[in-house]
């Protein structure tokens, strides 16, 4: 017997690597030193870094894998992927330097895991950060015919003293909110419950797009944009907002003594997030405990320097919002509150 009678195609992996090594020289960029093939990819850190610290995340995309699967949607899922990463290491403050991937299947389909890390490779272009490595593993039985997995591992960098983490915000502080693409990479656990108990009753559109391509939109890369804010203005504290929404997420960067007060009115909230909280009954408290409701990044600045932040932030093509305000926290109260 041989390994592909076992259901391992060593030539398909191959056939795999020599597609991707185009897509990952499109990343390339200062401080790489060894690339895709290695047993190791070697990165050093650019010399204008005094004292570089770096800041590491690791992420999947979740069960919105499930809709890629079932509608065939396979060229976009990467980006999230790279999203999930690199705009989590952003928070700190860090540019995102190189990524490495893990794709995992039962039976490898070189055109599908291609347009996987075809996607990938376009976000790290888009963060400006290095495809590096990776590894491809199809491993027979584990997965069903059509399915993978993805993670995926960020490595950023950013000066000692530049490290973002809070501890400066206090009250009077504004909170502005950068728009979401869509849903990006959480919670599709319950949009997938909700466009089942739709059935047939699936709205043609939602925001202008055909119903499955905003469902599907992939996670918007944060990372230019905000780079170049912290070049022109002091900002406090950053959140990406993910899991647990904004009341959940918002508090990872305040401290202990302050709240955030935002205002719900403040930004559009996209169709998309009212035809799921109305197809599905989701009470609003929900709803901002699990969607991003139309802001998928945050930014604390003191009230003086909110304007400067909004232009430049407008300058690179974001959407900013004005959403609230840091206020004293009294007792136990939650620390971030939607009015």
């Amino acid at each position: 017997m041989s390994y592909r009678d076992a259901g391992v195609d060593i030539d398909a992996g191959d056939a795999l690597v020599d597609r991707i090594k185009p897509l990952a020289k499109r990343t390339l960029r200062e401080g790489v030193l060894g690339g895709i093939g290695g047993f190791g990819a070697l990165f050093e850190v650019p010399k204008r870094y005094k004292e570089p610290v770096l800041v590491s995340g690791t992420d999947g995309v979740g069960t919105k894998l499930k809709l890629a699967f079932e509608w065939g949607r396979h060229d976009t899922v990467g980006i999230d992927l790279v999203a999930m990463s690199v705009n989590d290491v952003l928070v700190q403050g860090a540019e995102p330097l190189f990524f490495l991937d893990y794709f995992a299947c039962g039976k490898l389909d070189v055109d599908t895991a291609a347009r996987v890390v075809g996607g990938i490779a376009r976000g790290c272009e888009e963060s400006g950060c290095a495809l590096i490595g990776g590894e491809t593993a199809e491993m027979p039985g584990m997965y069903p015919p059509g399915e993978y997995d993805l993670a995926g591992f960020c490595v950023g960098a950013v000066e000692k003293s530049g490290i973002i983490d809070g501890r400066s915000i206090v009250p009077g502080d504004v909170v502005l909110g950068l728009a979401s693409s869509g849903v990006h990479s959480n919670g599709y656990s319950l949009v997938r419950k909700i466009v089942e108990r739709s059935g047939d009753a699936l709205p043609e559109t939602l925001d202008g797009q055909p119903f499955r391509d905003r469902v599907m939109a992939p996670t918007r890369l944060y990372v230019k944009p905000v780079l170049a804010t912290l070049q022109a203005v002091r900002v406090k504290g950053m959140a990406h907002i993910t899991g647990g929404g904004l009341v959940e997420n918002i508090p990872r960067c305040l401290p202990a003594a302050t709240k955030a007060v935002l205002d719900g009115t403040a930004w559009p909230r996209p169709e998309l997030f009212s035809w799921l909280q109305r197809e599905g009954g989701v009470l609003e408290s929900e709803m901002h405990r699990t969607f991003n409701c139309g802001i998928g990044f945050v930014l604390i600045v003191a009230a003086e320097d909110a304007q400067r932040a909004t232009e430049v932030l407008q300058a690179q093509g974001e959407s900013v919002y004005r959403i609230g305000r840091i206020e004293p926290r009294q007792g136990d109260e939650h620390q971030t509150q939607v009015a």
